[in-house]
């Protein structure tokens, strides 16, 4: 398998106006994906968030996909998870959004589905780089690519929120906020939960261009946890600027995160046996995740943090459920990616079938204290790999013995190695974690 130079974990990234980031390579890019995947003909998806950045890029994909000869069909601002959906549907060569889900207005990025509604092979990712190394070329002008707006894309989409919902409820008599982050959620995510009964206060439907994911979503839900207890509402949902991630809140402003969220949707189906295996977790998952599956018998693994990871090991277990503490949520029994609208609809389902509260509900899992510290590292070496930091997390470990765990792990985007402890006694995690770090700030310093 070849090196990657532009592809990451979830497609390309980074700060506008800085390569790859730029409109000239955004042009190539399109023609480059019009090139692998449009040989013979087909039409093109593409979808954005609310960045101002979105217009400029939106153009330069459809010039280069037209360049090769495809045709496009623009969405305008949708949910990421919505771009996979209507590229499977309407039977799309690709579908291509164009967002930096939860980071700062300031960054975009280029992401890509297949043609069902899942992430690009490996194999397509390196054949579009090699492509790039290409000059660019022009079709004659009798086989360029045309361009037209599917106008409908946002009802489709709403719909079929609405059918991964229980059929025989509704969530008539609930008060929920949700909080759309300036993005690409803005106007879809409150008429789903309208439409489905609810009583619905939206925040974060603003979208300036420039204020996505800035105090609000699931990145900043402190303003949502407020409303939620101001408006007196049963719970608030809190989605990211690209809405494939969702945070909740119960109704007394306390936050639920993706643990929780995938403990509530995996035993509401593991007690009515509709749970296909057992659910994937990362190895950031929290470990009170891990003994409350235990517990009631349901498996349980560990994948990678991301989820190309979880869904790398959902597809190799057959199983369907899987999720990180971040809100990103994959239920494939119902969809083919991470989808935070219908992942809070799961949620509304488990509450409304057992008429308990968000809080009851997460109550059967018990969160153990972590403390996570954050080593800097001056220059690139393998620190987590050096016998005295082995031996170091070996003792730790012992004393430990199965009140916790301990993972270091160096970060996959800054010069960092991430010391995370967590465990039943939070004296006991922060002691250990403190000790932990300050055996790999020594060994740092003596290499």
């Amino acid at each position: 398998m070849g090196e990657r130079r532009y592809f990451g974990t979830d497609g390309i990234r980074g700060r506008v106006g800085e390569p790859p980031i730029t409109p000239d390579f955004v042009l190539k890019l399109g023609w480059a994906v019009g090139r692998v995947l449009g040989r013979d003909g087909g039409k093109v998806l593409i979808g954005k968030d609310t960045r101002i950045s979105g217009y400029m890029f939106e153009s330069a994909l459809e010039a280069g996909l037209s360049a090769a000869g495809l045709d496009t069909a623009l969405l305008g601002p949708m949910p990421t998870p919505a771009i996979a959906y209507l590229t499977r549907t309407q039977h799309a060569r690709t579908g291509i959004v164009i967002s930096a889900s939860h980071n700062p207005y300031h960054d975009n990025g280029i992401k890509f589905f297949s043609a069902e509604g899942t992430k690009l092979p490996d194999a397509v990712e390196l054949a579009i780089e090699a492509e790039l190394d290409k000059p660019l070329t022009c079709n004659d002008s009798a086989q360029l690519g045309k361009a037209t707006r599917l106008e409908d894309a946002a009802g489709r989409y709403i719909e079929f929120c609405k059918s991964t919902f229980p059929a025989q409820y509704g969530l008539r008599g609930l008060k929920i906020v949700v909080d759309c982050a300036n993005g690409a959620t803005y106007h879809v995510a409150p008429a789903v939960f309208d439409e489905l009964g609810a009583e619905v206060t939206a925040i974060g439907i603003e979208p300036d261009g420039l204020n996505i994911n800035d105090r609000v979503g699931s990145t900043h839900p402190e303003r949502l946890q407020r409303t939620v207890v101001e408006t007196g509402a049963d719970l608030g949902i809190a989605l990211d600027g690209d809405g494939d991630r969702v945070l909740m809140v119960d109704r007394d402003g306390k936050l639920l995160d993706g643990d929780e969220l995938l403990y509530i949707i995996a035993m509401e189906r593991h007690q009515r046996r509709a749970l296909q295996g057992g659910v994937v977790g990362t190895l950031m998952s929290n470990l009170g995740l891990e003994h409350a599956f235990a517990r009631d018998g349901v498996p349980f693994e560990r994948a990678a943090v991301g989820d190309r990871y979880v869904m790398e090991r959902l597809q190799a277990a057959n199983w369907q459920l899987g999720g990180e503490s971040s809100g990103h949520i994959i239920c494939l029994d119902r969809t083919t990616t991470g989808d935070g609208i219908v992942s809070a609809l799961q949620v509304l389902g488990a509450m409304v079938a057992s008429g308990r509260s968000l809080s009851e509900l997460r109550a059967g899992m018990t969160k153990y204290p972590q403390e996570l510290i954050n080593v800097r590292l001056e220059r690139q070496m393998d620190v987590v790999g050096l016998p005295v930091v082995q031996a170091a997390v070996a003792e730790a470990e012992a004393q430990l013995a199965d009140r916790g765990r301990i993972l270091l792990r160096p970060s996959g985007t800054e010069p960092l190695v991430r010391v995370m402890v967590e465990g039943r006694d939070a004296d006991e995690v922060a002691r250990v974690a403190r000790e932990l770090a300050e055996v790999v700030r020594a060994a740092i310093a003596a290499a």
